[in-house]
């Protein structure tokens, strides 16, 4: 048992009450929580952060954390969506061990505890159509009115609800209310639906049920039955609390837990709203759910972050009770990518927009192999070897004819340092019919070797490079945000619709990166020295690779030092 001093004072919210509980001796000392997805699309970096909460909080108080797919809603639920869900939880390090469960699992049950709120006179079948129901409701300020249906007998309900499951009744013609009060402050207590007709298959059970219950019904007793202590959702579910503990004082369940909710996590220049997701992908703005630019967590591990960079990110992020106006900088979210990776990836040399080099006084059939370092923040990573030759390959932005001032790199009659290799200095522009330049003649240093003087000179910039010869082509796939918008959620269709970067991809088809790359797996992480970070993307077949670029080296659209914003 925790004793009063073990509560660290900087526990955030959700964690300070969970050691309370622990303190008092609650749910006889265990900590049980949930992660209850719907199966009706990708997870997103919204989800990650009560994924991981779900997950965190029940590893540290040596607690468990079920899986429970929500599949109450059989319109749009598929194995394809499920799959993927369970693939980027464990792709995150989490794992909810034997403990997989669907509501769908429970919905014998979830008729019989309907049953019983009908014979009880606290549940009745409802006749008037949804907008008679939301009439009735009343407002903020009004009350809501009694439905002449209210007080139909508990036989005349219970028949009808047995009419109701054997597809009887078209949709909408009938529903299943709570009876408790229709003048309440609470909206969500003024006799709400609890079942509803949908005569839709569902992906698990088939054509065996045309009646669905509502989540505010399921979700409480789906909890209870899982001997779940700490139910914890966002806050738009706040005042869906007094009806999630009304429904669990209506039986005898296995436990009884507590609901506690949490601010959501919004990203700038982001939407997670299932149904715009969805769209984007329907309509074609993007490849796919897992299209690098969406943010999904599969697109995120496809664009090359790692699940520690997301981990990170909602660590740092936190947990508050703010409603929905707290946006994070997509500026942070970078950061965390960055910092990670820069421990992790290894450096290599690829040029994205080649511009031809002949070093003319280097021997035609030498090809020397020099020494790379891996990582400089990994001193056990080690060297590797790259290949160099008489005829490279460079940045085309690496070079100008005629430099503006600060201009340090490749210019007529200027020496630069190539890294790893040697210096070298420009000594013929050749260009094309339409005076365009298409190849550089140079010479180097031999004395250089390794890209240092023994005269102690040192150049001004250090170019990469790589060798004609050697060379692996490579497509390149550059990122931009896919909204000019940073807020999104509130925008209807046509807004967001609007906010769509028309160049939020651009490909590079020409690229060639070093040798040591041929053998480059999809997944597989580099730093592309002095260009940014990159990923195999699985598009990539045996004659050419394809990289996306997860992020550049620095930021490019914010300053950190905020690190998180609030937008009202």
């Amino acid at each position: 048992m925790i004793e009063e001093n073990d509560i660290p004072a900087s526990l955030d919210f959700i964690r300070t009450r969970v050691a309370e509980d622990l303190k008092a001796n609650k749910n006889g000392g265990k900590v049980h929580t949930r992660f209850p997805p719907e199966p009706n699309g990708y997870l997103h970096i919204g989800h990650a952060k009560a994924l991981c909460l779900d997950f965190e909080i029940a590893s540290e108080n040596n607690g468990l954390c079920n899986l429970r797919f929500d599949d109450t809603n059989p319109d749009k639920e598929t194995v394809e969506f499920e799959e993927n869900i369970m693939r980027d939880i464990r792709w995150l390090g989490f794992d909810w061990g034997d403990r997989l469960y669907y509501a769908s699992d429970y919905f014998e049950k979830f008729y019989e505890c309907a049953v019983q709120l009908i014979q009880e006179g606290k549940a009745y079948v409802e006749d008037l159509s949804a907008d008679q129901i939301r009439e009735y409701r009343g407002t903020l300020t009004e009350p809501g009115r009694n439905s002449p249906y209210r007080d139909r007998s508990v036989a005349e309900s219970l028949d009808l609800f047995t009419r109701m499951r054997a597809g009887e009744f078209e949709e909408g013609q009938r529903i299943l209310r709570a009876k408790i009060d229709m003048t309440s402050g609470n909206l969500n207590m003024r006799d709400p639906a609890l079942y509803r007709i949908k005569k839709v298959s569902h992906y698990r059970a088939g054509d065996k049920w045309c009646i669905y219950p509502m989540y505010d019904f399921a979700h409480p007793i789906s909890d209870a039955l899982e001997s779940v202590t700490h139910s914890l959702c966002s806050l738009e579910f706040e005042d869906h609390r007094p009806l999630y503990d009304w429904v669990l004082d209506q039986f005898v369940l296995p436990s009884r837990p507590v609901q506690i909710e949490f601010g959501r996590l919004n990203v700038g220049y982001t939407v997670t709203s299932k149904r715009k997701l969805a769209m984007l992908v329907s309509e074609g703005h993007v490849r796919g759910w897992d299209d690098p630019r969406m943010p999904t967590l599969s697109a995120c591990r496809r664009r090359g972050y790692t699940p520690e960079s997301i981990r990170n990110f909602c660590r740092t992020a936190g947990v508050g009770k703010r409603r929905n106006d707290m946006v994070v900088e997509m500026a942070m979210l970078e950061h965390t990518v960055r910092e990670d990776l820069n421990r992790r990836a290894t450096r290599v040399m690829g040029v994205l927009n080649p511009l031809r080099v002949v070093i003319e006084n280097y021997p035609e059939d030498q090809t020397e192999e020099l020494d790379a370092v891996n990582n400089p923040a990994d001193p056990e990573s080690g060297t590797r070897k790259v290949p160099f030759s008489r005829v490279l390959y460079i940045e085309q932005d690496d070079f100008r004819e005629d430099p503006p001032k600060k201009f340090f790199r490749l210019s007529p009659g200027r020496e630069v340092r190539l890294r790893y290799a040697y210096f070298i200095t420009c000594t013929k522009v050749v260009k094309d019919a339409g005076g365009n330049v298409v190849e550089l003649r140079c010479s180097y240093d031999p004395a250089t070797r390794g890209g240092d003087s023994p005269d102690g000179r040192s150049p001004k910039a250090t170019m990469h490079w790589v060798s004609e010869a050697n060379a692996v082509p490579a497509e390149i796939r550059i990122y931009d945000r896919l909204f000019t918008e940073e807020r999104l959620n509130d925008l209807d269709d046509a807004g967001f619709k609007a906010a769509i970067n028309p160049n939020s991809l651009e490909i590079l088809s020409g690229s060639y990166v070093e040798q040591s790359l041929a053998s480059a797996k999809p997944g597989d992480r580099f730093q592309f020295e002095r260009q940014g970070y990159f990923c195999v993307d699985p598009d990539s077949s045996k004659g050419k690779l394809v990289f996306n670029r997860t992020v550049t080296l620095r930021d490019a659209w914010a300053k950190i030092e905020s690190g998180m914003k609030a937008k009202a």
